[in-house]
């Protein structure tokens, strides 16, 4: 037992790591996106210098770069994934307020434990269902969708939380048959390739300042999902979501010291509501998945 919480420590203190990581990059995505490159541009370039940043890593570990991944089309899929919530994130930031963009990206836990028991065969129940109601219901807070300041591209977020927890469930149905770095490498090269069709028309030839802010977005992208995909090593999915409401709070703390900004009440408000939620939704499916494991080891005992 007290191995078990050894292990889901270390598994919350490196999703702890990765979640102050990754503000850095969605700062830097904001920076360059008023630099003038387009958000396609913007996105290629993370998973450009994705990928760069790894391969000195996977010489050293000496991991077979071109040997046929297992579990292919997952290492395809969870890659896709990746890509469209990093789009749509960067395309909601570009006329947003990274807060407030990632108030909404954050049902992605609220989406991890209804979608948790069909693809990780997680417990669900009426209770989770509820907490997930409730948690909507702060997405509609922070949106004010009948209200004049309405921005639709705040849509944009919520898209990319969605895509975000396939990429959460995913990466734990992966941990396990691929080395984190190789399997984050995967994802960088699916992003360079999907990108590469849509960014042709929108290029910029980036400036010295650009490409070293490029290769600054790429290194915090591959350190923070490298945090990321070894915490799920160590802890459930239900276990660790909680924990990825830290990246919220430096956000709004490099949000302030960068740009000025601060959310405004209605997003605060929002905020509070789909954390409140989230951390009920994840209580809830954790406890579920711990009674189910002991009534399979009273099951063995009795057999």
């Amino acid at each position: 037992m007290k191995f078990t919480n050894i292990k889901v420590l270390k598994g919350i203190g490196l999703m702890l790591l990765g979640m102050t990581i990754v503000p850095f990059l969605d700062i830097i995505a904001k920076l360059l996106s008023q630099e003038g490159y387009h958000v396609t541009q913007v996105t290629w370039t993370r998973f450009f210098f994705h990928a760069v940043w790894l391969l000195p890593m996977i010489m050293w570990q000496k991991v077979k770069l071109f040997s046929i991944p297992e579990k292919p089309g997952l290492q395809f899929l969870r890659g896709l994934m990746l890509t469209l919530a990093t789009l749509f994130f960067f395309a909601a930031i570009v006329t947003n307020d990274i807060p407030e963009a990632l108030t909404l990206l954050f049902i992605s836990p609220l989406v991890v434990a209804v979608l948790s028991p069909f693809i990780l065969g997680e417990r669900f129940d009426i209770f989770i269902g509820a907490g997930v109601l409730i948690g909507f219901i702060g997405v509609i807070v922070v949106l004010q969708p009948d209200s004049e300041q309405f921005d639709p591209t705040l849509l944009f977020a919520l898209v990319a939380g969605v895509c975000y927890a396939l990429y959460i469930i995913i990466t734990k149905k992966l941990s396990f048959r691929a080395p984190p770095v190789l399997t984050l490498f995967y994802s960088a090269i699916v992003g360079i390739v999907i990108m590469t069709f849509f960014v042709v028309p929108y290029w910029t030839t980036p400036d010295l300042k650009g490409v070293l802010m490029g290769a600054a977005m790429g290194f915090f992208a591959a350190a923070s999902h490298f945090m990321i995909i070894k915490a799920f090593e160590f802890a459930s999915a239900s276990e660790l979501s909680p924990f990825s409401y830290f990246e919220i709070v430096v956000a709004i703390i490099l949000s302030y010291l960068v740009f000025g900004v601060l959310p405004n009440f209605q997003a605060i408000l929002g905020l509070i509501i789909i954390i409140l939620s989230g951390l009920y939704v994840s209580w809830r499916a954790m406890k579920n998945n711990q009674d189910q494991e002991n009534k399979q080891d009273a099951l063995i005992e009795h057999l």
